[in-house]
């Protein structure tokens, strides 16, 4: 092992389905260890960003995908040629108790959350399965673990999300094709704007962590760096906290609904 390159990725294809927000900074963070990029997204303009930020660093390709469209999304995969890293963020939630919920809301919810990693794992593995090496990383939460008021529907696509990572990776790792999750804590984000304009709930959020803050996106990227590469070579079937010690002290807040 050459410790001086072993978080490189040089050489190495990297694909990210969902480019804003987080998937922004894990693209360029990708490509900054050398990685070639492909950004995927349902929204065009988004995966162009990304990989206008990509390619400050390295070759990047951008192209339109929607992790619902099954059909779609094989097709795009199959054109893309060997892929060595693939980096799952697409995920909705839509905040209310569980007896508030909608089944179309459900359906939303469960849909791109838990049946779009499913399509995107069966448009992407069979590949590194053939070539016998792969990292599928995927986003998770701290909601696959611990959860509160409003957030019953989103923690059980994430609880969800992880069990299907951990059976991927029993049964692609004889392939040599490994399969962990990142879960992220609170974060800030766009996505995250109406609960931190909220000064109470911003700050109850903030409180609840060990390291009594939110996290900026681009904390995010070291755990998906080492996870794409040779740093991670026997990690499988894990999830990585990246929580800021939220689950450690079992923090929890009951947000203002209506």
């Amino acid at each position: 092992m050459d410790y001086s390159t072993m978080f490189r990725l040089d050489g190495k294809h990297a694909v990210v389905i969902g480019c804003g927000g987080i998937g922004a900074e894990i693209v360029e963070g990708l490509a900054a260890q050398g990685a070639r990029l492909t950004c995927l997204d349902a929204n065009e303009e988004v995966a162009r960003a990304a990989a206008a930020r990509a390619s400050a660093y390295s070759p990047a390709d951008s192209a339109r995908a929607d992790v619902l469209d099954a059909d779609g999304l094989a097709t795009v995969a199959a054109g893309l040629g060997e892929v060595d890293v693939l980096v799952l963020t697409a995920a909705t939630n839509v905040r209310k108790p569980v007896l508030d919920y909608t089944a179309d809301e459900f359906e939303r919810v469960v849909g791109l959350n838990l049946r779009g990693t499913f399509n995107a794992v069966r448009a992407f593995a069979p590949g590194m399965v053939a070539r016998g090496s792969g990292s599928i990383i995927a986003l998770s939460s701290i909601r696959a673990l611990t959860v509160e008021p409003g957030q019953g529907v989103y923690a059980a696509t994430k609880a969800g999300l992880v069990q299907l990572l951990r059976a991927l990776a029993a049964e692609l790792g004889p392939q040599g094709v490994r399969v962990n999750a990142v879960a992220p804590g609170v974060v800030e984000t766009p996505l995250t704007e109406q609960i931190r304009a909220d000064e109470a709930w911003g700050r109850a959020y903030a409180d609840k962590s060990a390291l009594g803050r939110w996290a900026r996106p681009e904390e995010l990227v070291g755990a998906v760096v080492y996870l794409a590469g040779d740093a991670a070579s026997f990690v499988t079937g894990s999830q990585l906290l990246v929580d800021g010690g939220w689950t450690a002290i079992d923090g929890r807040f009951t947000p203002p609904f209506g």
